[in-house]
C-alpha cells in the first residue's frame, strides 16, 4: 500500500501513528495491497478555503475526504480492486478543540478523524440514522482494535 502522510502545519502530529493506523484500516477493510491514499494536515486557513470551495460552508472543519476511484471494502476472499482511494485532509487546530471538548488527547482525536476520513473514502456516510450507526460502529471497532483499548468518544458529526 502506498500511504502518504504530510503535515503542512506547525502542529505536532505523530505521522508514524497516522500511517500505521491508515495501513491497519486499509488492510482490515481488505483493500488491494497496491491501494494509494494520502492524509494531509493543514492549518485553519487552508481548511476554511477547502470547506468553502467544496461544501459551501464557512470556517474550518475537522476532516474532509476527497475520494478518487470510488474503491469499496473487499473481503478475505475477494479483496477490493486496486486504485487510488483518495485524500483525507485534517485540521489539527480543530482536532485540538474537539479533543478538549471530548476529554481525550489530541492524538486520539487525530486517529479518530483519520479513521473517519478513510471510511468516507470507502463510501461510508452518516447522513441517515442507519448509515450513522453502521459507520460510527465500524469506526469505533477499527479504532479499538488498533489502539487495544476503548476508542475516544466521537466528536465528528
Amino acid at each position: 500500500m502506498s500511504i502518504e502522510v504530510n503535515n503542512e502545519t506547525e502542529a505536532q502530529v505523530d505521522l508514524q501513528a497516522v500511517e500505521k493506523l491508515a495501513r491497519f484500516v486499509l488492510e482490515t477493510m481488505y483493500l488491494h495491497p497496491s491501494t494509494e491514499v494520502a492524509v494531509v494536515f493543514v492549518d485553519e486557513e487552508a481548511m476554511s478555503q477547502l470547506h468553502v470551495e467544496w461544501m459551501d460552508l464557512e470556517g474550518p472543519t475537522d476532516v474532509m475526504s476527497f475520494p478518487m476511484d470510488e474503491l469499496r471494502p473487499g473481503s478475505a476472499n475477494t479483496p477490493a480492486e486496486s486504485g487510488i482511494l483518495g485524500d483525507v485532509v485534517i485540521c489539527p487546530a480543530v482536532a485540538a478543540e474537539q479533543a478538549a471538548a471530548g476529554g481525550h488527547s489530541v492524538q486520539d482525536e487525530v486517529l479518530l478523524l483519520t479513521t473517519h476520513g478513510l471510511l468516507h473514502l470507502m463510501g461510508f456516510d452518516h447522513d441517515e440514522e442507519a448509515e450513522r450507526a453502521e459507520m460510527f460502529g465500524l469506526q469505533r471497532k477499527l479504532l479499538e482494535s488498533f489502539l487495544g483499548r476503548p476508542a475516544p468518544k466521537e466528536t465528528v458529526e
